[in-house]
């Protein structure tokens, strides 16, 4: 055999073994990619209450496929997908009900939890039919709250999750903000009932957020994302106080899912 043969033969064979390594590890993306699961955890605004369309095999849980998880999952197509939010959760009833999908090989979780425990319904209800200083002090309440024994709360949940998921990346996903200040409403809460819940909002969102970073968990405020989309914005992502569908007041709608959380958490995850 010629040099030049040889050459063109050693030439070929590093081709061919160029091109099997590039195959050989295109598969193994391809299986690494195969084997990704991802588990969504927590309470109504991960369940997706106010968006509608809800799955009715999940009952009260009120989980729809608007829900931003439920969106990151049909664009992501992970092999493993699994829904256990629920409307109404608190920080025990994710411990009881909701960490079974949670393993080792759990590769992606988010949650959003926390409001339900401050008792954040009590304090639309009680800021939408009452006096304005009985709002504020309702809403004082829930923040010593927050200080006293939510902290406590997550990090039970927080440390179940690490324990059955060790080397899933978790993502904490806060709350917005619920009114456009001076905005376009002329009637209901006054300025200073709305400021005030506005404040407890990024009062909850602030000790969760320390709480996820002190167990290593990213952290992912939405508030900026429904900036301009708050209640008395003119175009709101998140529906007012509704007497007919009581549920769904204060929750995020459709495009609140897809507009405000769904980006958030795909930029987190």
């Amino acid at each position: 055999m010629s040099t030049k043969t040889s050459r063109l033969a050693a030439l070929t064979s590093s081709l061919l073994l160029a091109a099997g390594a590039a195959l050989f590890g295109a598969g193994q993306a391809a299986a690494a990619t195969a084997d990704f699961g991802y588990v969504a955890l927590g309470d109504s605004y991960s369940s997706g209450v106010g968006a509608g369309n809800y799955d009715s095999g999940s009952g009260n849980c009120k989980r729809t496929s608007r829900a931003y998880p439920a969106l990151w999952a049909a664009a992501h197509s992970p092999q493993t997908f699994s829904f256990t939010a629920c409307s109404g959760a608190r920080t025990g009833d994710v411990l009881s009900g909701q960490l079974g999908p949670l393993n080792s090989g759990t590769d992606l979780v988010s949650i959003t939890i926390g409001g339900n425990d401050a008792g954040f319904s009590d304090v639309m209800t009680t800021c939408v039919l009452q006096s304005e200083s009985t709002c504020v002090n309702r809403v004082n309440q829930a923040k010593a709250y927050v200080d006293s024994t939510l902290p406590g709360q997550l990090d039970q949940v927080y440390d179940a999750i690490h324990g059955r998921a060790p080397g899933a990346h978790v993502v904490v996903l806060g709350y917005p903000r619920f009114y456009k200040l001076s905005g376009n409403c002329v009637t209901g809460l006054t300025e200073g009932e709305r400021s005030a819940i506005n404040g407890a909002a990024d009062y909850l969102n602030a000790a969760i957020a320390k709480r996820a970073a002190d167990h290593g968990f990213t952290f992912a405020s939405v508030a900026g994302a429904f900036t301009g989309h708050e209640i008395c914005s003119g175009d709101a992502w998140l529906h007012s106080v509704n007497w007919l569908n009581i549920t769904e007041s204060y929750h995020p709608t459709a495009a609140g899912q897809s507009g405000g959380y769904l980006p958030v958490f795909t930029n987190a995850a």
